[in-house]
């Protein structure tokens, strides 16, 4: 698929997916005989980790490791039980920053949500207060 369409599917600028395969994140995985990249469901599933791990403040270098690692799992070949164990350790140290960032982020939102509803009241109060009496 083209990349109009890739952006479309995932909800990412066209911008922003040029800029992640500058930085090496993702390869189109080929391209037309006009120049357009091509992308494949690999490419949009890689470009969806990439979008999921931006807002949970991971870096474009975190990005590429994490990836890397997952990469080379899949690829399963040629790994030793040693570097599979440090390659599913990576891993697992990404999952406990993203579930700490989460965390946060639901202590954030409780916070945002807290606050909204004592705006909220206080129009209330406030209404009611301005409201002409018969």
């Amino acid at each position: 698929m083209q990349i109009g369409e890739v952006a479309a599917r995932t909800e990412l600028s066209l911008r922003t997916i040029r800029h992640y395969e500058e930085a090496g994140l993702v390869i189109p995985s080929a391209r037309s005989q006009g120049g357009f990249r091509l992308y494949t469901e690999a490419d949009v599933a890689r470009l969806m980790v990439i979008r999921r791990m931006k807002p949970l403040g991971f870096t474009l270098d975190q990005m590429r490791d994490l990836l890397d690692a997952t990469d080379r799992l899949d690829a399963g070949t040629g790994l030793g039980a040693g570097e599979r164990a440090a390659l599913l350790e990576r891993v697992r140290a990404y999952e406990q920053a993203a579930s700490d960032q989460v965390e946060k982020l639901r202590v954030q939102l409780y916070r945002a949500e807290d606050f909204a509803a004592t705006l909220r009241a206080r129009l209330e109060r406030a209404g009611q207060a301005a409201a002409p009496q018969d």
